[in-house]
């Protein structure tokens, strides 16, 4: 990829981030934060520790049942997690306009850069 315009045209597609992998990072983060395991949690939320491992590493979509059952089991309230999932994937997009030099560095990398928030930015959240 040496042709300058072959690498603008990659450097314009940003890096999509799915929700099931959103949410896993996320209830990943909040088991270890609580110092539990994989399989205290799946006991509690009573769903297999092989299909909890799947959904934190975002290979498994989760229905809202067992997502309900992960937040009880975890304490947490579902807008709670929502809000902390929103901002995960609010971080993860790459802004062009904003950051084109780091930009095109982290495309190169494969590694997300967190977007430029600006005075006045609001954010809708949803309970």
């Amino acid at each position: 990829m040496s042709n300058p315009a072959e690498r603008a045209r990659f450097q314009e597609i940003p890096r999509r981030v799915l929700l099931r992998s959103a949410l896993g990072e996320s209830l990943r983060r909040l088991r270890l934060a609580q110092g539990r395991t994989l399989a205290e949690v799946a006991v509690a939320a009573r769903i297999s520790m092989p299909y909890l491992s799947e959904v934190e590493r975002g290979l498994k979509e989760i229905s809202s049942e067992v997502l309900a059952a992960l937040c009880a089991a975890l304490g947490i309230e579902l807008p709670d997690l929502l809000v902390d999932v929103a901002f995960h994937l609010s971080a993860t997009r790459v802004t062009a306009v904003a950051l084109p030099e780091r930009r095109a560095a982290a495309v190169h990398l494969d590694v997300a850069v967190p977007p430029t928030r600006r005075a006045g930015d609001t954010y809708a959240l949803a309970a």
